[in-house]
């Protein structure tokens, strides 16, 4: 008869965690990663980086989190986990679930380690063989946004993410001068730049007529719209579009209020797809639960992690939404490695971003996961099968970068 435990391999001794450390690097932008190690010298890592804030989330596990896991079992993940949530008086907040998610991830990394299993196993093992991405494709108009469609078709993508140009406006959001990615975090200091309402609307239902008839209805076309729209403006926007049948328009209006959600599904059948900059099951439960959104987007690594994201995921299948994860250059390879094996494993799989990270981040990040026919594969190593040179990561030292921020042309202050 076999045996079936659910501790994990190794005694609690061997499983006992005795060192953890923060490593900064920057190649091409900057990451923080985690890594814990046991006493039986397995190690795993977990992704900590928050885009422009990212030494506040070091600190914050430099000296209020890493000398709580000395002497913890690194198999007692879901008790670490409450410890680090539960235990502190103030809860959530991107800073705060970031720190949880690098720890979260690290001990998942390492379970799977200790029972030389791939994390999708320990999740419950595949519900597919592939998963679908979408790339970034954006022109700075309408014609070099639909011959960009067209690369990323060439490349095998399936699904694509249009962005193009307003006219009048210098930096529109997402359009970018890198070939398969968008870096917004430039500067040490937040760019200025200027947003126009009324230009947008105009030119994205003019954007998805051209895209349609250049490249058919067989590719799956995304659009974002960054927060930048009052809820009347994005019913506007989402029903225009409706003729060009998108797979999602994403954030369509800040997420603050559920009822601006309400009032777009009244106008438009639209899909919706919100919750990158989300923290907790609590951003999400009334959009979730209203049926108010198709896609959440949470992202392990501002979720709190793969046991809080799991639970997320759990809640939007009641409610027949699926899995969207953001997956931006701004998530470091551990996070993208960690996001496929869960997209592998999740029933309620929808799309996973996929954003190309640069040669120097693939060599301090090696990885196991593979792109091919319009889609990712997750490796079959222990753990989430991503790696960190740290020799390689010590070549590139932190640069301070700041998102940008949005005025209108007459100054106010506005969604970025």
């Amino acid at each position: 008869m076999v045996n079936i435990s659910s501790e994990p391999q190794g005694s609690s001794r061997e499983r006992e965690i005795v060192a953890a450390r923060v490593i900064v690097t920057s190649p091409g932008r900057n990451f923080v990663t985690l890594r814990i190690e046991t006493r039986s010298g397995v190690w795993g890592l977990g992704d900590a980086t928050l885009n422009g804030r990212e030494l506040a989330v070091a600190a914050y596990l430099e000296q209020h989190v890493i000398a709580n896991l000395i002497g913890r079992d690194a198999g007692r993940i879901e008790d670490t986990w409450q410890f680090l949530y539960r235990g502190a008086y103030w809860r959530r907040g991107p800073v705060t679930m970031t720190a949880i998610a690098a720890v979260d991830v690290a001990l998942w990394d390492i379970l799977g380690k200790m029972a030389g299993l791939p994390l999708y196993r320990l999740l419950g093992g595949r519900s597919r063989e592939r998963v679908l991405v979408y790339g970034h494709a954006s022109g700075r108009d309408i014609e070099g946004a639909s011959a960009e469609v067209g690369r990323f078709i060439a490349e095998g993508y399936r699904a694509v993410r249009a962005q193009c140009g307003v006219p009048g406006l210098a930096k529109p959001y997402g359009v970018s001068r890198m070939k398969n990615a968008y870096e917004p975090a430039e500067s040490e200091l937040p760019l200025e730049t200027v947003w126009s309402t009324p230009g947008y609307l105009e030119i994205v239902p003019r954007l998805f007529e051209r895209l349609r008839a250049d490249h058919g209805r067989e590719v799956e076309l995304l659009h974002d719209a960054h927060h930048r729209l009052t809820p009347i403006e994005a019913a506007r926007l989402a029903r225009d579009l409706e003729p060009y049948r998108l797979f999602w328009l994403e954030d369509a209006t800040p997420a603050e209020n559920p009822d601006g959600f309400e009032l777009i599904r009244r106008h438009s059948v639209t899909p919706l797809a919100v919750g990158e900059v989300f923290n907790s099951i609590f951003d999400c439960r009334a959009l979730l639960e209203r049926q108010l959104i198709d896609y959440i987007r949470t992202t392990i690594v501002h979720g709190g992690g793969i046991t809080h994201v799991r639970r997320i995921a759990d809640l939007a299948a009641l409610h027949r939404a699926r899995t969207g994860f953001h997956g931006a250059t701004d998530l470091s390879p551990v996070t993208l490695g960690a996001a496929l094996h869960f997209d592998t494993w999740v029933p309620n799989f929808g799309i996973q971003e996929y954003m190309r990270h640069s040669d120097e981040t693939d060599a301090v990040f090696p990885h196991d996961y593979t792109f091919r026919d319009g889609c990712l594969h997750c490796g079959e190593s222990p753990g989430h099968g991503v790696g960190l040179d740290e020799q390689l990561a010590a070549r590139f030292p932190y640069k301070p970068r700041q998102l940008p921020i949005a005025r209108l042309p007459d100054g106010t202050m506005w969604d970025w």
